[in-house]
């Protein structure tokens, strides 16, 4: 018995080595591991399209440059809300060793990110620009931070030192205003005081004092003047971090034409002493 049981597991061995390995498909073959495959194009990091590349010649517009930029569009405290986008555009350009970085024509955008309405007593106007991104006439485009740190000649508007617009006072206005009232209360009082009751003098006290009541409550109930930068007003911006572009970055041999078109605005507007009527008032352009 033992016999015939040894004898049974030593055929079924023989059988299993006879077999071999298990036999291939045909137009197949076994494939080695290899190296792990490259990630898809779509998930790897994408380039940084603002840094030139390292074997690029780089220029660089350094912190503290002051770039003068033309207003394109206007803005004033009257009708522009906080948010709201200022586009400018450059009117001399900016070189580094011989190359233009930056020039005449690339357009700046920015947004208004504080305002304040003039006050009725006091408290003038006053609103802050904040510059977000410059775009190169071929669409090279940078984002950055910058400010105004200087205000057009022709302007009457003030700048403080942290780049805030600021309108101008009106309070030689706001005492034109009462005198005038006052005058005319005057002279009206005197005429109905002569033809009524013989007392010009009396009727001229009263009419004063009407006129000048007059006058102080159109100062009270008038705001000061508007700060406004409009279209055409020349500014200047400060940069507070450096920019750089690669040499392929500044080929404007197809840039499109762009450009000068904010030089045909007005400007600044007058000064609110060259913009009152004869009652002191002003006339606003908008």
């Amino acid at each position: 018995m033992y016999c015939r049981i040894v004898g049974a597991f030593v055929l079924g061995s023989g059988l299993l080595a006879a077999q071999g390995p298990a036999p291939q498909a045909p137009g197949t073959e076994t494939l080695s591991p290899g190296p792990p495959a490259a990630a898809p194009a779509a998930l790897r990091p994408a380039d940084t399209p603002q840094q030139p590349s390292a074997t690029d010649k780089s220029y660089f517009v350094d912190p503290g440059t002051k770039i003068p930029l033309s207003m394109i569009n206007s803005i004033n405290t009257k009708n522009s809300t906080e948010g709201d986008r200022v586009y400018l555009e450059t009117v001399f350009p900016i070189v580094d060793h011989g190359k233009v970085v930056i020039p005449v024509g690339s357009y700046v955008a920015g947004t208004v990110t504080k305002i304040k309405r003039p006050g009725r007593v006091k408290g003038r106007g006053e609103f802050y620009v904040r510059f977000d991104s410059l775009t190169l006439p071929n669409g090279v485009t940078r984002d950055f931070r910058a400010r105004i740190s200087n205000l057009d000649g022709r302007a009457s508007e003030s700048l403080d030192k942290e780049g805030t617009i600021q309108s101008e006072g009106n309070k030689g206005g706001d005492a034109r205003t009462v005198a005038t009232t006052t005058v005319e209360g005057a002279s009206v009082g005197a005429m109905a005081g002569g033809l009524s009751a013989g007392r010009p003098g009396m009727g001229g006290l009263i009419g004063a004092g009407a006129g000048a009541a007059v006058g102080l409550a159109t100062v009270l109930l008038t705001r000061g003047p508007d700060a406004v930068l409009a279209r055409g007003t020349t500014v200047e911006m400060v940069l507070d971090r450096q920019l750089r572009f690669g040499e392929t970055e500044l080929d404007f041999s197809k840039a499109y034409g762009g450009g000068a078109s904010a030089g045909n605005g007005p400007g600044p507007m007058p000064s609110v002493k060259d913009r009152q009527g004869s009652r002191g008032v002003g006339i606003w352009p908008w």
